[in-house]
């Protein structure tokens, strides 16, 4: 029998099998790998940090954890805001960030095969060379990347048209938690040949396989987009204005800023924008007759109330418009401690919900900012309170906890786009209920019966 070997006689095995200074251990790197941007989920001290560079590393990596019982995280750029990256103590941290090769772009089958470390803007910018777009595009797009957004299945300021990462995703080259191999889907458009193992994977959060490759369907490039900024003195009649445009129309872009975000990014990034506002639409059309459909929206918002409108087709105004839109957290950030939620609700509860912020802030004494993509309901209510104040993070903490709460009761969900992880995870039984919840862990069992994958996460 064989005798129990140390920590690091074990990781002496796995030095051995992969290129020199794949395993990393140095004390001054490993906290850099240890964690998201989430501000407040636990992390651990990993044993060690893998950067791997291809798919039969991951194989090397997966075959060792499996045979020492060791646990796993996968990790792309750390970009995450739920703690889903976060190191375990004792585990390793497998970095993808370097597997970041555009393998194929393919103009005639309208798809492209990229290695997980890819920037979701890299490939964006390679896809509108070619003149085709990828169209899932998080406020992160810049920093973010594809295996990321495979693993929480992001979504952006576009998917009201065009719909979030898995309706983006072909194929996937899945490493499994004892080594194997797995390929599910591949270039083709349409495939019901068994089960959908591909939508399955995409949103797992890296519990139940790891993504070494993805195919992804590329759309052609759509026509310059025109925008529409509009003000509102009352949140109600932003709340009827989305409502008529996603009923009139096909935005690709719907956004809401209430008074709170505005202020903070006029701080942060100065546009221009009006201050007095109960809350600002961003909307945008990329349709052959954008402007006409702009005009349209426009005269929407008019009716709904709107106190002041501006629309425009340059796309450097656009592309400002925007800006000011994407640097919203950033801008939060800029004013204090922050607490991110993620929650959706149906279209008619976006004004209630927004309304219960302001509502629920002053209850805990703290800010409460509310945007995000009023188009589909998915919102980012943020409670930012002075660093190192901890009773002033206690009452966050509750306003966070009563914002989840309001969006449930609203018919809505814990997280929209942003993943489990740990912040969620006490709180995803209540939305889901018992047997959901021992479904998805059936699953977990077969496919990953040590539980080495990203364990104490969203299914623990």
């Amino acid at each position: 029998m064989e005798a129990t070997l140390n920590p690091a006689e074990t990781l002496a095995r796995l030095v051995a099998v992969l290129p020199p200074g794949a395993v990393v251990t140095d004390p001054a790197v490993l906290p850099s790998y240890s964690r998201d941007r989430e501000l407040w989920a636990p992390s651990g001290t990993p044993l060690a940090l893998v950067r791997a560079t291809e798919t039969a590393h991951v194989v090397e990596v997966m075959r060792w954890a499996t045979e020492h019982a060791v646990p796993v995280v996968p990790r792309g750029a750390g970009s995450g805001l739920t703690g889903g990256a976060n190191a375990i103590d004792g585990g390793l941290v497998l970095s993808l960030e370097q597997m970041d090769q555009i393998l194929r772009l393919d103009q005639h089958d309208l798809c492209a095969v990229v290695q997980p470390g890819v920037l979701n803007a890299e490939l964006r910018r390679v896809a509108r060379t070619a003149g085709l777009m990828y169209a899932p595009d998080p406020g992160s797009s810049d920093f973010c990347t594809i295996g990321g957004n495979v693993a929480t299945n992001a979504g952006g300021l576009c998917c009201l048209k065009y719909g979030v990462t898995r309706d983006a995703v072909l194929g996937l080259e899945i490493v499994l938690a004892n080594g194997d191999v797995l390929r599910t889907g591949g270039r083709t458009m349409k495939d019901v040949a068994g089960l959908d193992l591909t939508s399955l994977f995409v949103g797992s959060e890296g519990q139940l396989g790891i993504a070494t490759e993805v195919t992804v369907r590329l759309l052609p490039a759509p026509p310059t987009p025109a925008t529409l900024i509009a003000s509102f003195a009352d949140l109600a009649h932003a709340g009827v204005a989305v409502h008529e445009i996603v009923r009139s129309g096909r935005p690709s872009m719907c956004e809401v800023m209430d008074q709170t975000t505005l202020r903070a990014v006029e701080a942060h990034r100065p546009s221009g924008l009006d201050l007095d506002s109960a809350a600002l639409l961003l909307v945008q059309s990329d349709e052959a007759d954008a402007a006409t459909e702009i005009t349209t929206f426009a005269k929407i918002c008019e009716a709904a109330g709107a106190t002041f409108t501006m629309a425009t087709t340059d796309p450097v105004e656009s592309e400002m418009l925007t800006m000011a839109r994407r640097v919203a957290l950033d801008a939060l950030e800029a004013q204090g401690q922050w607490l991110l939620e993620d929650v959706c609700v149906p279209l008619s509860a976006v004004p209630e919900l927004v309304a219960f912020c302001h509502e629920v802030g002053t209850r805990h004494d703290v800010l409460v900012a509310c945007f995000g993509h009023a188009g589909d309901g998915n919102m980012h209510p943020t409670v930012v309170f002075p660093i190192g104040d901890t009773a002033a993070e206690r009452r966050a903490e509750a306003a966070a906890s009563d914002l989840v709460a309001k969006a449930l009761t609203l018919g809505g969900t814990v997280t929209g786009e942003h993943g489990v992880g740990i912040a969620k995870r006490s709180k995803m039984e209540a939305q889901v209920g018992p047997v959901h919840l021992r479904v998805q862990r059936a699953v977990k069992q077969v496919l990953d019966p040590a539980n080495i994958l990203n364990p104490g996460k969203s299914l623990a």
